[in-house]
């Protein structure tokens, strides 16, 4: 048992849309990413998704409305809906997700991480 400091965490990356684990409980993985731009449309077909911002601003664009993610905010995002996150600028984001979510969900494409790195 340690304390994890978030912000060292993210000094040692500088790549977006490349989440690292920090963490794990109960079949979930504590994960955090740098996002700037635009990522793509998915879905998760059985993993809700929590979405924490750090720093930053997150703006999740879902088929009928978007939303904004300050600092010290979360935001869920059940399973089995479609959705795509952006960032005008660098935002750092922590998220809680089960082992088993790829963060591109129901789609194959380059922004595909799979066998993240644990810092």
């Amino acid at each position: 048992m340690e304390v994890i400091d978030i912000q060292q965490k993210f000094d040692q990356f500088n790549d977006h849309w490349h989440p690292r684990i920090i963490g794990e409980l109960n079949g979930q993985h504590v994960k955090i990413a740098k996002i700037e731009g635009d990522f793509i449309w998915h879905s998760h077909e059985h993993e809700d998704e929590l979405f924490m911002v750090i720093k930053g601003q997150l703006t999740m664009e879902f088929r009928d409305k978007t939303v904004e993610v300050f600092p010290g905010q979360i935001l869920i995002v059940p399973k089995g809906i479609e959705h795509r996150p952006r960032a005008q600028k660098e935002t750092q984001i922590m998220m809680f997700e089960p082992f088993s979510t790829i963060n591109t969900g129901n789609v194959a494409h380059e922004k595909t991480k799979e066998n993240l790195e644990k810092l």
